[in-house]
């Protein structure tokens, strides 16, 4: 098998962009979840979605609307986990593409400058030394997009099976093959994903590399010899949403709590629930925020799981203690409720700071320093981010309302 799955992922390089053609790219993702992580809260795929290219233009701070407004000695312990990533990484690599690279010697230099001061005024000052913004747009001149809102879920569970806890949650399977196609194509064509997820195929003794199973195809039974459930909990509709926002605090049976963290997906596209109820006519337009999928989901159980079923996009997770510090985002560091957000890493390199100038769903400004932290499956283009708003009812209810207009800046280490 070995053999086989090495032959598989030379032929899925050398196939990846006729399948990105010939399919509509349906089987390529980018793991987050966000998201997805993020997930995410729209039914466009990051394989057929087209991405506008992004401009970066240097700005002053004073162009930060809201920049001395923002408590920035609050956001310090978000800068510390993403400069610890940055430490453990070679001083000469690079970080980000394009206009925005930078070796990360030059990050950490940033970092230890910042972090080396003992108050909010030299922190400030620090900040806007060592770091220059660069205001984003696409490549048609837009400088706002859309930001929505995510957050972990929480539901109750049990590690094994019982009469009350019988929907799975599984754990990476053995069986799933990803593949990075720019270890075998020099320049992967934009549009193509750079990872590619299936299975080897034995099917007439010829190994072939095939799309992973689709949701459907988990849910009757597909992966049950090839992956662990790590967890057994009450509610479908619990899990479906988790498997959107992609992390999870559950309650266990004795009262115990662990964190359920994003392990990896089945590389199928994905569709938003909301976006399935509304094309079926169960829910109406400007009905289709999340309580109120939640709440029909709930009250119909049978169509649910039909509807459920729809969205090809299948998460597997892996258990972590309570006391992680919240959820790993793709960064590989716990997110920050409130400064956190999930973003394109084709245009925000990865643990990089940004200026973030939007409404939470309220209405009310929402002008602060984040954190690219994370990355989801629809979390693509120029100008687009999901915020984390934290764990819980009191999250779930933000992140679910949240679609606002906004814009933001990339702050990026200066040479000198």
């Amino acid at each position: 098998m070995r053999s086989s799955v090495r032959l598989s992922i030379q032929l899925a390089a050398t196939a990846a962009l006729a399948l990105a053609v010939g399919f509509g790219a349906g089987y390529f993702a980018a793991p987050r979840e966000a998201l997805p992580p993020s997930a995410p809260p729209s039914s466009s795929s990051p394989a057929t979605a087209p991405v506008a290219k992004a401009i970066y233009k240097a700005v002053p701070y004073s162009m930060l609307a809201g920049w001395q407004d923002d408590d920035l000695l609050a956001a310090r312990e978000t800068l510390e986990k993403s400069c610890k990533v940055f430490a453990a990484r070679d001083p000469e690599a690079i970080v980000g593409q394009g206009d925005t690279a930078r070796p990360v010697k030059l990050w950490r230099a940033a970092c230890d400058a910042v972090l080396n001061t003992a108050d909010d005024v030299a922190f400030r000052a620090a900040l806007t030394r060592v770091f220059e913004p660069f205001a984003v747009t696409s490549s048609d001149g837009e400088d706002q997009g859309t930001f929505t809102g995510y957050y972990e879920s929480e539901l109750r569970g049990s590690l094994r099976r019982d009469a009350k806890h019988t929907v799975p949650i599984y754990g990476m399977p053995r069986d799933l093959v990803s593949a990075d196609l720019s270890a075998f194509m020099t320049n992967v064509p934009q549009g193509v994903p750079r990872q590619i997820i299936g299975r080897v195929s034995t099917e007439k003794d010829r190994p072939r590399f095939v799309p992973y199973f689709t949701r459907a195809e988990i849910d009757a039974g597909a992966v049950a010899n090839a992956a662990d459930v790590v967890l057994w909990a009450e509610d479908p509709v619990d899990v479906h949403i988790l498997h959107i926002q992609g992390s999870g605090r559950v309650t266990l049976t004795d009262g115990d709590r662990m964190r359920l963290g994003f392990a990896g997906s089945n590389g199928q596209r994905f569709q938003g629930i909301g976006s399935i109820l509304l094309k079926a006519g169960v829910l109406k337009a400007g009905e289709a925020t999340m309580d109120n999928v939640r709440t029909w989901l709930r009250a119909h159980p049978e169509d649910a799981a039909r509807y459920m079923r729809e969205n090809g996009r299948f998460i597997f997770f892996q258990l972590r203690p309570d006391d992680a510090g919240g959820p790993i985002g793709a960064l590989g560091v716990p997110l920050t409720a409130g400064r956190s957000l999930a973003v394109d890493p084709e245009v925000v390199p990865l643990g990089a700071p940004l200026w973030l100038a939007s409404v939470d769903p309220d209405g009310k400004t929402l002008q602060r320093l984040v954190f690219a932290q994370d990355i989801g499956a629809a979390i693509t283009g120029a100008v687009r981010g999901d915020y984390f708003w934290g764990t819980g009812e009191a999250a779930f209810q933000k992140a679910a309302r949240m679609k606002s207009r906004g814009r933001y800046a990339i702050l990026l280490p200066q040479a000198s």
